[in-house]
């Protein structure tokens, strides 16, 4: 009986150090299995840029058809493509930069880029330096996959404005959520602002969590815009569809150019980090 009780408890020792040495990773530290929470965002795109040139071409395209038509906002710069002066890359930022030079009939150049990934539903963070020149129009937003400027069928279709941010009224950020009911143009759009006294000296990163019921946008931490699906229909929320990412740096226009366009400021830039889309397991893919 000793016997048996004393081969039992070599047994049940070893079995227990076969398990502790499954939980305990090679530098001795003890962990425990952890599976993946389908309720957990899980980064499924993004670019660090840490390279140097242009944007990467497998992750970005250049948006220039809306140029011959003041892409229906009546702004000043013709958008390039492929241009180093108006987007590159160093030092792991992304630099969009608008220029005072005469271009193509146009007296100002900058760069609008599309990302070729097109999430529905998820979060998506853009840590970013703004600009804040007299007659700059910075955006971080979104439009749907497949849309074409020359459609014509905005707003209908939807917008998403995750970050705006005019020259003329410094450090005053724009969260906005465009429809057929809810637009500028009927001042019925859904928004929001949050100052952000710094935004063209810190980055800061600006921050849309979308999910089928509501969106919600935050700057760094804070929560600033939220928007809830009313189910009253597509004119109200056209949002349950992919929707691809903008990043871009207009002059003038109906809203940049309100107190004129500050010559002198120029070159104006966007600083772009960092470039992160989640979703979620279960309803985000």
């Amino acid at each position: 009986m000793k016997k048996i009780i004393a081969y039992s408890t070599i047994i049940l020792f070893t079995l227990g150090l076969l398990l502790l040495l499954l939980f305990t990773d090679c530098t001795g530290n003890s962990t425990k299995y952890k599976e993946v929470n389908p309720d957990e965002y899980q980064l499924v795109w993004q670019d660090e840029f840490d390279f140097r040139g242009l944007p990467d071409s497998t992750k970005w395209r250049y948006d220039t058809e809306g140029n011959e038509f003041g892409w229906g906002n009546n702004e000043a710069q013709y958008y390039t493509m492929a241009r180093v002066e108006n987007a590159f890359v160093e030092n792991g930022i992304l630099k969009i930069r608008a220029l005072k030079e005469e271009y193509l009939e146009k007296n100002y150049t900058s760069a609008r880029l599309i990302s070729r990934f097109e999430p529905q539903y998820g979060k998506i963070e853009v840590n970013a330096k703004l600009p804040n020149g007299r007659g700059t129009w910075s955006a971080i937003w979104m439009m749907p996959g497949g849309w074409s400027f020359k459609d014509g069928n905005w707003p209908d279709i939807g917008e998403i404005d995750i970050m705006e941010h005019v020259g003329h009224d410094p450090g005053v950020v724009h969260a906005s959520a465009h429809s057929k009911d809810y637009q500028w143009q009927k001042g019925t759009q859904k928004t929001a602002i949050i100052h952000v006294p710094d935004a063209s000296d810190e980055f800061h990163s600006y921050i849309l969590e979308w999910t089928p019921d509501v969106m919600k946008a935050f700057v760094d931490d804070s929560l600033y815009f939220e928007y809830h699906n009313e189910r009253l229909g597509e004119t109200k929320w056209p949002y349950d569809k992919p929707f691809y990412l903008i990043l871009n740096v207009a002059v003038g226009g109906e809203w940049g150019n309100i107190k004129g366009i500050d010559d002198d400021a120029f070159p104006q830039t966007m600083e772009i980090d960092y470039v992160r889309i989640f979703q979620k397991d279960h309803t985000e893919n």
